[in-house]
């Protein structure tokens, strides 16, 4: 009895943590500028790790499965806030001295024309 509520238990994080990282995706995806797709990558990408090591957490029959997943859980919630503010640190960085950030290359290589219509290179 107790096998079966921790295997839906697991599946239910699975599940959770799957969606989590396709929104983490469509959010890299979609997002206009370099500080919201890093912020989309970072907390949803945090929210399903944690959700899918929680589900594997539930999964495991052993106690050493236990601590090297919590173990990762903690590297996991410990790393992934500093890359976040190293990456926005970046990005801030690039941004020219109007305070505008430089736009990203369309498909093919080719750049977006700024507001006067002349092509930035690349």
């Amino acid at each position: 009895m107790t096998e079966t509520l921790l295997g839906v238990v697991a599946l239910v994080f699975f599940v959770l943590g799957t969606m989590a990282l396709l929104i983490a995706a469509w959010g890299v995806l979609v997002l206009p500028d370099a500080l919201a797709r890093q912020h989309a990558a970072t907390k949803a990408g945090t929210l399903a790790a944690a959700l899918i090591t929680l589900g594997a957490m539930a999964a495991a029959v052993d106690t050493g499965s236990w601590v090297r997943l919590t173990v990762i859980l903690v590297f996991l919630f410990a790393t992934l806030p500093v890359s976040s503010h190293m990456l926005a640190r970046a990005a801030l960085q690039e941004q020219e001295p109007d305070g505008s950030a430089d736009e990203p290359p369309l498909a093919g290589g080719e750049s977006s024309p700024n507001a006067e219509g002349v092509s930035r290179a690349p």
